[in-house]
């Protein structure tokens, strides 16, 4: 359990509701509660319309609750004095980078964030070339970002967030539009900014590739949280995940269904790796068990 004063997120009771007309109304988030620590990797996976990107919009006082708090380290959202403050903790990362990036130069557009704080320019300069070489882009810092790659553009739009030395990032959705090469670029940098540079990171997502990656899982489904826990013990109950509409990593599901057959590979594999690993294992002791026989 972590301490009250590690935690950098708290939303309670948090309760967010879509006018549809006059009468009606559509709880689109229902009574949620959870706790973000800082320095934690946090995924969060739904179905369409299970409120993860409602959410994660309330994480910088994008959205505000209908009912309910939302404390970033420590300040209430609905507070407008706080408003500055919590946009400077938490930096948000859209699905789609051409959203963020609003200058000719990749340069300019990293350094537009803190410009707009009113950093002097010579600690711009600083922030900009260290954000940059954070995300691996340094050598592209006078190119045209619509020259880029999707992948180097989301990387951009990362480093105009890190330029503002958010304490936390949240990433709704950033590898939807990008090809498996575009996705690596952007999760490497990811898991590097939260690993060594200690940055709080939530990322919302529908590649369970991607989810296995986090610290921990939050499953959300009809507005709620359904399930949050680390990666192995979410996805090893693969039935429970699938009647919410949702899938595992390749190989927990291959594990799942050999497990069926009486194949005795663990059920919580995560990775090729693992699996590899499990299954010389099983070769291994029916070699010793032919050899005994």
């Amino acid at each position: 359990m972590n301490r009250v004063d590690d935690k950098i997120i708290e939303a309670e009771n948090l309760v967010y509701s879509y006018n549809l007309d006059r009468e009606e109304e559509m709880r689109a988030l229902d009574g949620v509660n959870l706790s973000i620590a800082r320095g934690e990797f946090v995924v969060i996976i739904g179905r369409n319309g299970s409120g993860k990107s409602t959410l994660a919009k309330h994480l910088n006082a994008l959205f505000l609750p209908t009912s309910g708090t939302v404390r970033v380290n420590g300040m209430d959202t609905q507070d407008p004095r706080h408003l500055w403050r919590i946009r400077q903790t938490v930096g948000m990362v859209f699905q789609n980078p051409d959203n963020q990036i609003v200058s000719t130069t990749v340069e300019e557009d990293v350094a537009f964030g803190p410009e707009n704080l009113g950093i002097p320019p010579d600690e711009i300069r600083r922030r900009v070339d260290l954000a940059l070489e954070w995300v691996g882009m340094s050598e592209h810092m006078r190119h045209a970002p619509h020259l880029l790659s999707g992948g180097q553009k989301q990387r951009v739009a990362i480093a105009g967030v890190l330029a503002m030395r958010p304490k936390c990032i949240v990433l709704d959705e950033p590898t939807a539009m990008l090809d498996p090469s575009g996705r690596r670029e952007v999760l490497d940098t990811v898991k590097r900014l939260n690993k060594e540079d200690g940055i709080t990171v939530v990322l919302i997502t529908h590649f369970m590739n991607e989810a296995a990656l986090g610290d921990r899982v939050v499953v959300m489904d009809a507005g709620k949280i359904v399930m949050d826990d680390v990666p192995r013990k979410v996805f090893s109950q693969v039935e429970v995940v699938r009647r919410l509409h949702l899938d595992v990593p390749q190989v927990t599901r291959l594990a799942h269904e050999l497990g069926k057959c009486g194949v005795s590979i663990p059920r919580d594999v995560l990775t090729v790796e693992e699996f590899a690993d499990a299954l010389c294992g099983l070769c291994s002791k029916s070699a010793v068990a032919s050899c005994r026989e």
